[in-house]
């Protein structure tokens, strides 16, 4: 049975739920901070907010849903869902407006996630499904990454988050691996040769489904360059090691 929740457009409360804790992190968590570390730490900040809880809902979501596929109508919830993400990725594409406009692969990633979600909640109202399968796949590694992060950030000059880098990688490291590297191909193949077969051009235009292949394949790619330079740099060090040690 689908839960049921009142049709209410959440998406301008959500986006300033996400503004407030943006400001919180800045002005008041990371106060203290260095300003070249403040706006990655409130980024990161948000993230935690975002990530677990979107996961938690998007699963929610697709085992309530009555009818699950990839051209299955979206339900209500699922559509509140994908307002929470909107509305998080949209402060965060600020955060990167305002103080990393150079950083044009995120602005990008950002962009192209906000047109997935948007295309998918507010014109075609079906796929749902798919998308928060993504989404799923995507952020149940946020909480270890936003930790692993901020730990990264502060690693020069805290030895306990050095050490919270260091014993955190390996197992972010596996787990991300597991979920782009292997997870994630499978369900976008076959998600992908759904969309393109046109079984669901009666109620996802071709064109939009084709953009939501492209976005989702680009960013399963860089994501795993992403891991894969950091699996490179990881046994590079442990090799170093290993070498001093003898």
């Amino acid at each position: 049975m689908e839960v049921v929740i009142p049709e209410y457009w959440l998406l301008p409360h959500i986006f300033g739920a996400f503004c407030v804790i943006y400001l919180l992190g800045y002005l008041v968590i990371f106060r203290n901070w260095s300003p070249k570390f403040r706006p990655e730490a409130s980024s990161c900040f948000i993230s935690l907010f975002h990530g677990t809880p979107a996961a938690l809902l998007a699963v929610s979501a697709i085992l309530n849903q009555p009818v699950r596929g990839f051209a299955s109508a979206n339900t209500n919830f699922q559509n509140h869902v994908l307002d929470f993400s909107i509305g998080y990725f949209t402060v965060d594409l600020l955060h990167y407006l305002i103080f990393i406009p150079e950083d044009y692969l995120f602005i990008a990633h950002h962009l192209a996630t906000l047109f997935v979600f948007a295309t998918c909640r507010y014109l075609v109202a079906h796929g749902a499904f798919s998308i928060l399968v993504l989404l799923v796949l995507a952020e149940v590694t946020s909480a270890c990454q936003n930790v692993w992060t901020l730990a990264g950030l502060r690693k020069a000059d805290l030895p306990a988050a050095a050490k919270i880098y260091k014993y955190l990688s390996p197992p972010f490291y596996v787990l991300y691996t597991v979920m782009r590297g292997f997870i994630g191909p499978v369900f976008f193949y076959n998600m992908s040769a759904y969309y393109l077969s046109g079984k669901a051009s009666n109620v996802i235009p071709l064109w939009v489904s084709a953009a939501w292949i492209v976005v989702v394949g680009g960013a399963i790619l860089v994501s795993i360059m992403w891991i894969s330079n950091l699996w490179l740099e990881f046994f590079r060090k442990k090799e170093i090691g290993e070498k001093k040690d003898m």
